[in-house]
Formats: structure tokens, C-alpha cells, sequence
């Protein structure tokens, strides 16, 4: 067979140097990238979309994370036990998930079962059934994830964090919708969304392990060829507000989390932010982790995120600690912000550096790992990039950049706190917000 007339563009080679990366685009518009481990026996393939919860709208708030459950619930081929049945009857495992900005549907197996997983990833993705039986015992699922997430004080105050920090938006929308929108999804619903959002060129397939490039062009093209081109729409930008949230509940613990305007993923000082997250609570050697746990004791888990989007992010910060050290917390987290601002050292940078570099490079022996990365390099810069130009843009950021990036999270004039627990020892949000802005005002106050 002649491979090149499946394609309607050509096909790039290494990419990524030391990885034989080979991209080719289906006449539809998909496009599928392999990133073959010969010394592996096994491959991780997925298919990753271009569509989350930022690109629903009020009603159907939490559809992307319905679909992405119902589509295992059984095609016009399969149910959803002969679904499960397949790939466990190879020793396979086959999973899935759903952020804001994109939904992922993945396997593992075997070299020689390659093909039966692309074969059932474009069977649910092209012809999903979305029975009506099916929709009623996954919504009940669903919704007990829901209470699940409420009983978890430390996972449901990051949807109250987002919620402030991105109020009356799809960013700041949770995940898995509520209640009340998960209650009356149809199944028009689903494939209305579906439709708008599941096209061709908004999704990426991507093999990683024992794979070859030919084979699975071909199977890909023959599973995805009902695919519909185009492009989906994108979701409506964010925009940072700020502000708080508390909820009061009687647990041993107050969960607090904080939240600063950050930067996208594309922005000039992306690497500068991520390395700056690190040193402030990215470790056990980090500021935060050092000062409140080591030296004063006031908490057990500490620690410091950067979170980036397509056109947005923040920089947040966890804590969960005692009603009584709760009134520390706060001026705490200013200092070491402030300080890492004024005295950000070249030995601390090169350590949150050290730490960046290993998680990538650790990663790059895992195929499923890989495959996650590619495909979120392809959405973001429309290419793999080479290791060692990321490796190359951790390594340019030092400490004056840290200390330069840190000023600029001290002038947030609008943090953004959510806090789950008993609160009465937790700062004012207008005392910690007083902690921020203008250098003169901070020294004022």
C-alpha cells in the first residue's frame, strides 16, 4: 500500500530529537502522531480532544465529563460490558478523562492488541449508543462523584478557588457540573455537544510504545473515517476577577487555598512562572514547605502550583492546617512571596530547575506519559517540541527573572482566597489583600 496517499499532508519526522516521531494528518483532518519504543512490549494510545468544560455553555454545565463517561457505555457494535470485556480479555486497561480545556480517551495493551484498541477508541468516539438506560445509572454515578467531591475538603475548595478567581465563566465553572445540570442531561444533549466539539481537526491520536507509524495510520484511518471535519469553536476567553469564598464546616482542619493572576501556557514567562511555583512550595525544599512546616510547624501539606491555560492562568497555593495556626497562615504565605521576591537565589532556582528537568525527562520513560505530552504540545504550539528545547528554556530562567516574575505576583492587587473548615482564626480577605499591590501601599500597610 502506498502509505503517503492517506494523507493529506505529509509526514515530519523527529520532532523530538532521540524519538523517532513520525506525524501524519488523515484526509479528514485528525491527526495521528506515533512515538515508537522498540524496547517496549506494550503501547499507550489515545485520543485526545481539543474541547472541555470551558467550551459548554450555562445549561449543560459538566456535559464534557457525561460524555466522557457514557462513552464507554456501549456503541452500535458493543455494550458497555463487551467494551470492558474486550480489552480486559488482552490484559488491557482503558481509561479517560476531562479538564477545562480538553477530554482524553486512552488505553494500554499489548503490541499484539494495538489494533483492537484503536478499533474500540474509534468505535465509542464515532458511534456511541448513549442508551437511555445507560444515561439514567451513569447520571446516578455521576452525581454521587459529585458527593463524593463535597465530602473532600481538599478537592472541592480548588472548584471554589477557580470559581473566585474566574466567577460567571466557563473557566471558573466545576468540572463536573451540579447537581441540578447533571439532573436533566439528554441524550440530545450529549449529541449536540458531540457534534459541535468531536471534529476531526480538533483531535489528536497519538501511539507511544511498540507501535509502527504505517500500521497505525492505517487502522486509525479505517476506525476514525466516519470522523466529521472541521474545527470546533473555541471557548470563551477568561478573565481573572478575584476575590473569596468561604464555607464553614466543622472538620478538624481549615483547607485554604490562594490564588494570583498568572500567565497562559504561550506567554514569554511561562518557564520563568513554573520554576518561581517551585521555589516557592514546589518541594521540600521550598519556601513554604521550609517556614511552615519544618520551622514553625503550623501545617502538614503546603505547597505551591502553576497552572496555565490557553490564554489564562494562576498561580495557587494549598494549605490545610488547624483552626488555631489558621491565623498565621496568611501573613506567612505574603512573607515568603515577598521574599522570594527581593531574594530569590540562584541555588534555590537551580534546584526548582533540577526538579522541572527531572519530572520531564522521568516522564519520557513512561509511554503513557509521552503520548499525554505530545498531544498537549500539538494543541498548544501545533508541534512536538524537542526536549531539549524545553530542557534549554527551563535552564534560561534565573534568578533575577524569579525575583522579577515574583514582584509581579506581589502587585496582584485582587488575590483570590477559598477556604473550607472552621474559619474563625483565618484572616481577613481584606488584611491579606492589604499584603499586595504597589510596593509604597504594601509598606504603608
Amino acid at each position: 500500500m502506498c502509505w503517503p496517499s492517506l494523507l493529506r499532508e505529509g509526514t515530519s519526522k523527529n520532532e523530538l530529537s532521540n524519538m523517532d516521531i513520525e506525524k501524519s494528518i488523515l484526509p479528514n483532518g485528525m491527526t495521528v502522531i506515533t512515538d515508537p519504543m522498540p524496547q517496549l512490549s506494550s503501547a499507550a494510545v489515545g485520543v485526545w480532544v481539543n474541547a472541555g468544560g470551558r467550551n459548554e455553555t450555562e445549561p449543560v454545565m459538566g456535559v464534557s465529563h457525561m460524555l466522557e463517561h457514557m462513552a464507554f457505555k456501549g456503541t452500535g457494535r458493543r455494550s458497555a460490558r463487551q467494551i470492558a470485556e474486550e480489552i480486559e480479555a488482552v490484559g488491557g486497561y482503558m481509561n479517560a478523562y476531562t479538564s477545562r480545556e480538553q477530554t482524553a480517551f486512552h488505553m494500554r495493551t499489548l503490541k499484539p492488541d494495538v489494533g483492537l484498541a484503536i478499533d474500540i477508541l474509534g468505535d465509542i468516539l464515532i458511534h456511541p449508543a448513549f442508551d437511555q438506560t445507560e444515561l439514567e445509572r451513569e447520571r446516578q454515578v455521576v452525581l454521587q462523584e459529585l458527593g463524593q467531591a463535597r465530602d473532600t475538603p481538599d478537592d472541592i475548595v480548588f472548584d471554589h478557588l477557580q470559581a473566585v478567581a474566574f466567577p460567571e465563566q466557563p473557566m471558573g465553572w466545576p468540572i463536573l457540573g451540579n447537581e441540578k445540570t447533571v439532573s436533566r442531561f439528554t441524550r440530545d444533549d450529549l449529541s449536540t455537544y458531540m457534534g459541535a466539539n468531536y471534529l476531526a481537526s480538533s483531535m489528536v491520536f497519538v501511539a507511544s510504545g511498540a507501535v509502527e507509524h504505517a500500521q497505525v495510520v492505517e487502522l486509525t484511518s479505517a476506525a476514525f473515517d466516519g470522523l466529521k471535519p472541521g474545527t470546533a469553536a473555541g471557548p470563551m476567553s477568561a478573565r481573572y476577577v478575584g476575590g473569596e469564598t468561604r464555607v464553614a464546616q466543622d472538620l478538624e482542619q481549615v483547607h485554604v487555598t490562594y490564588a494570583f493572576p498568572g500567565v497562559s501556557n504561550t506567554d514569554p514567562d511561562f518557564y520563568t512562572f513554573q520554576v518561581y511555583a517551585a521555589a516557592l512550595g514546589g518541594g521540600m525544599s521550598s519556601r513554604l514547605f521550609q517556614e511552615a512546616r519544618e520551622k514553625r510547624g503550623l501545617c502538614y501539606s503546603i505547597y505551591a502550583f502553576a497552572q496555565a491555560a490557553s490564554d489564562s492562568g494562576i498561580l495557587g497555593i494549598y494549605v490545610g492546617t488547624g483552626e488555631g495556626e489558621a491565623q498565621e497562615i496568611s501573613g506567612l504565605i505574603a512573607g515568603e512571596m515577598d521574599s522570594l521576591a527581593a531574594t530569590a537565589t540562584e541555588e534555590e532556582v537551580s534546584r526548582a530547575k533540577a526538579q522541572m528537568k527531572s519530572g520531564l525527562l522521568m516522564g519520557l520513560e513512561r509511554p503513557a506519559t509521552r503520548a499525554e505530552q505530545i498531544a498537549s504540545q500539538v494543541f498548544t504550539f501545533g508541534r512536538v517540541v524537542p526536549v531539549e528545547e524545553l530542557v534549554a528554556r527551563v535552564d534560561a530562567v534565573d534568578a533575577q527573572a524569579v525575583r522579577r516574575f515574583g514582584e509581579k505576583m506581589m502587585n496582584a492587587r485582587q488575590p483570590s482566597v477559598a477556604a473550607v473548615g472552621p474559619l474563625a482564626g483565618l484572616e481577613s480577605y481584606e488584611r491579606f489583600a492589604a499584603r499586595f499591590g504597589p510596593r509604597v501601599a504594601r509598606a504603608a500597610e
